[in-house]
């Protein structure tokens, strides 16, 4: 054991007696990636249940379940999935320089067609072996899946990506719906929104019930999808998901449209269109 007092020789002396390197008593196990990324998928499933939780709430779930692991550590980790607690709180945080923040347009609309409004989010995706991230574009009235990407990184492109096929394949809406992430306040992104005619909304900072849809869709794919299936890679996600998003959309019925799937509700519009 190394010693240090006021006899002892310097401890860069010590390791030299000793034959070991200096930094050898400042070592510490790391905990290996399986158990990382088990982490990770512990704090995803919390977090559909509470999305209210910090940090520090986070750290006391884990230690629950048996985790030895701080507050800096479980920072770090929901930083690196994109997650934040999301409550009513001041606005404190400035936007990144040169990204403009949009007023929310949903509070006291009457959302009663498709098209009016489409939203946008992105989630962590646990897999076998890493994880990935999601996003879905998704009509706001029919509840329709319009696009969807993956990604290994939280880049703006694969955003940019899901909006402009969601553009091409389906028009334009009238409102477009995200939160303050820097992928979709983005010059890039914002700039095809504006390009297109498109008014876009931003959900207040830490406002969970302002883009509400898209949190249960979240819970949906996740709890109904994901978490029942292990995926080896990104190519074994990306053919699970389009087969599962298929089936929401055309097969999965609905009960806020009494039983009706995605599709059906969506494909009102052109009828909805020559009765205004």
């Amino acid at each position: 054991m190394i010693q240090q007092g006021k006899n002892t020789p310097s401890l860069a002396r010590q390791c030299e007696l000793l034959g070991i390197s200096r930094s050898t008593r400042y070592y510490q196990a790391k905990p290996s990636r399986a158990s990382v990324l088990e982490l990770m998928r512990l704090i995803d499933e919390q977090y559909l249940k509470t999305p209210f939780y910090g940090s520090r709430s986070m750290m006391d779930h884990l230690r629950r379940l048996g985790h030895d692991i701080g507050r800096d550590k479980v920072r770090s980790l929901m930083r690196r999935m994109g997650l934040e607690a999301v409550y009513p709180r001041p606005r404190t945080s400035k936007p990144q320089p040169g990204h403009k923040i949009y007023p929310y347009l949903l509070r006291g609309l009457k959302i009663n067609r498709p098209n009016q409004v489409w939203a946008t989010d992105i989630t962590y995706v646990p897999m076998a072996r890493g994880f990935m991230y999601l996003v879905t574009i998704m009509d706001w009235y029919s509840r329709k899946v319009l696009a969807w990407r993956v990604s290994n990184s939280l880049e703006a492109d694969f955003c940019l990506e899901a909006l402009k096929e969601a553009l091409n394949r389906h028009g334009t809406p009238e409102i477009f719906n995200t939160d303050q992430g820097s992928q979709f306040t983005s010059l890039e992104f914002t700039g095809v929104l504006k390009d297109a005619g498109v008014s876009i909304s931003m959900d207040g900072r830490g406002r969970f019930q302002d883009n509400i849809l898209v949190e249960r869709q979240w819970w949906t794919v996740k709890y109904q999808y994901l978490y029942l299936h292990t995926f080896d890679g990104g190519a074994d996600l990306r053919k699970g998901l389009k087969a599962w998003f298929d089936f929401y959309n055309s097969e999965r019925p609905h009960q806020a449209h009494g039983g009706r799937m995605p599709d059906q509700v969506y494909g009102e519009l052109p009828r909805i269109i020559e009765a205004a």
